[in-house]
């Protein structure tokens, strides 16, 4: 089998294969070693600082109240679940909502169920052509929110399972919702600026 896509395989494809690993390996111990700071209250980017506290302030959220387990779950499946809900909902009705110059039709239930549970489980799998089924809001607002949304709730996840295996006596793991701020705030949106600037030097439209 190995020998098989080996054989299918160019000289090009074997390079960038080596060319991922090796970024990779070499980014992975700054990168990780950035996120635990991120989480240990030591974060470099205290500039943002401000912008945490309103998004806090503004929610209601109180980020040093810790959660039980069984509350952590609970936030992040009420979390996802009006996510898949609102992402189901943009596809069905996309025919009637703005930001649909092409007119595009709404979308079938079941394909719109697919691709909503799809992206809020961060699979992403597409069994369509988006550009002549999803309207511009349908992409945005939907798809493009939840791409940053599972993310999240990803290293939310990480983030528990690593606190309930240190905290082998303690009673909490953390705070969703802050977690969920903080990912999206000094992780996901940094590093997203960072591969979209050099996407672009690439030349990807």
């Amino acid at each position: 089998m190995f020998r098989f896509m080996f054989l299918i395989m160019n000289t090009s494809d074997l390079l960038q294969i080596a060319v991922y690993l090796a970024v990779l390996l070499v980014t992975a111990p700054f990168l990780g070693g950035y996120i635990a700071r991120v989480f240990s209250e030591r974060c470099a980017f205290t500039f943002l600082a401000p912008i945490e506290s309103a998004i806090y302030r503004l929610s209601g959220i109180d980020p040093k109240q810790e959660m039980h387990w069984l509350r952590y779950l609970g936030a992040l499946l009420l979390l996802n679940g009006w996510g898949l809900l609102a992402i189901f909902l943009l596809q069905v009705f996309q025919g009637h909502l703005p930001l649909n110059p092409m007119h595009l039709k709404n979308v079938d239930p079941v394909l719109a169920l697919n691709t909503a549970i799809s992206f809020v489980t961060n699979t992403n799998w597409q069994a369509y052509s988006g550009e002549s089924t999803l309207s511009y809001l349908s992409q945005m607002l939907g798809l493009t929110v939840q791409n940053f949304l599972s993310a999240a709730t990803g290293m939310a996840v990480m983030l528990a399972l690593g606190r309930g295996i240190v905290r082998r006596t303690a009673g909490t793991i953390g705070n969703f919702w802050s977690d969920l701020v903080k990912t999206h705030l000094y992780v996901l949106l940094p590093a997203s600026l960072v591969l979209g600037v050099v996407l672009i030097g690439q030349g990807v439209v």
